[in-house]
């Protein structure tokens, strides 16, 4: 009896410890900038994957074309931290592109475009979300990547030489693409598991 209590008791030790190491992914020091539009950017492509970053540890900074208080498509209120234009790479571990209508804003920005470039040549991970993969795809970094966009862009990924894939999220190397707000969390969790690794 009192072997059978021994074994049970190290059984349950050892799926005890073995559960413990099954812990949420640490980011903790990392630095990410999300880049919004100036108006009608997603909220919950702004608020789900930022919570996320911050339960994780992150230190994350919100980027816009201006610094006056912007409103959400769905009322969300956010005063940026910095200037798109001011943005240096250099200074972030990641950089995301967060969309919604107005994400059209940056696809054809030349400043958004070199951000895009710069974040993969240093090697840094780079995302996009809902419609705003079309400015990655623009600015030539989804060229041969598996990708996913909201389902109306796809044609702009295929035409930049992406391989459109359709799902949720989809994570190529250090580059991270998401369809939509349904997707905002795991979008998240794939960029903090990059940034633990």
């Amino acid at each position: 009896m009192s072997r059978m209590v021994i074994g049970v008791t190290a059984l349950l030790v050892f799926f005890g410890c073995a559960n413990g190491n099954q812990k949420a992914p640490s980011a903790e020091g990392k630095k990410v900038v999300m880049i919004i539009a100036s108006q009608q950017f997603r909220d919950e492509e702004l608020r789900d994957p930022k919570s996320v970053l911050e339960q994780a540890g992150v230190q994350v900074q919100v980027a816009s074309s201006t610094l006056d208080e912007l409103e959400g498509m769905l009322g969300m209120k956010v005063l940026p931290d910095l200037l798109v234009d001011s943005l240096q790479v250099a200074d972030y571990d990641a950089v995301i592109f967060v969309g919604g209508v107005g994400a059209q804003e940056y696809w054809a920005d030349s400043t958004a475009h070199m951000i895009a470039q710069t974040a993969v040549d240093s090697g840094k991970v780079l995302g996009a979300i809902c419609i705003a993969p079309v400015t990655l795809a623009n600015a030539g970094v989804l060229s041969g990547k598996k990708a996913t966009v909201w389902s109306s862009e796809r044609g702009k990924l295929e035409v930049a030489g992406a391989l459109c894939t359709g799902a949720d999220v989809e994570v190529d190397g250090k580059v991270v693409t998401a369809s939509g707000p349904q997707a905002a969390e795991e979008f998240g969790r794939s960029i903090v598991k990059l940034l633990s690794e």
